[in-house]
């Protein structure tokens, strides 16, 4: 399959995966207004839902981020420098896109930024460093260079 097509087909996904966040996020915003119109009568209800009031603002949280960084990668679609590397402009290997279908780095210049090689202050553009939550025990960045 051509580069062209997969990143047409990595489209319709992030196109898919964005609707969904969109609905879970207004659903997530529409629950918690509810839970917070609901007065508890005894103190342990009110812990709990306190509780469950952080745990659904933090699931949103990264939901949002998530989000943002579909819009930005979809935003590079529109203008053409999808699956290019922001600092270096090599392409992107398709794997990692398939991957991490909103990378913005290729993964010698991720590897780069996560040692604190690169400089990116001057960009102020933390959303482009994505914390995947793997380690090198987890996943080794080689892999995905095919």
């Amino acid at each position: 399959m051509a580069r062209k097509d997969s990143i047409q087909k990595m489209r319709e996904v992030l196109v898919k995966r964005r609707d969904a966040l969109r609905r879970a996020l207004a659903g997530d915003l529409s629950l918690l207004k509810q839970l917070r119109e609901q007065s508890g009568s005894d103190v342990v209800d009110a812990a709990l839902d306190a509780a469950q009031d952080e745990i659904s603002s933090q699931l949103a949280e990264v939901e949002s981020r998530e989000l943002a960084n579909i819009e930005r990668a979809l935003d590079s679609m529109r203008q053409g420098t999808y699956g290019n590397c922001e600092i270096c402009n090599a392409k992107i290997p398709l794997a990692r896109l398939q991957a991490l279908p909103y990378a913005t780095m290729c993964i010698d210049c991720q590897r780069a930024a996560e040692n604190g090689q690169l400089d990116l202050r001057g960009d102020a553009n933390w959303g482009r460093v994505v914390d995947t939550g793997f380690t090198d025990a987890d996943v080794s960045l080689t892999d995905l260079e095919m």
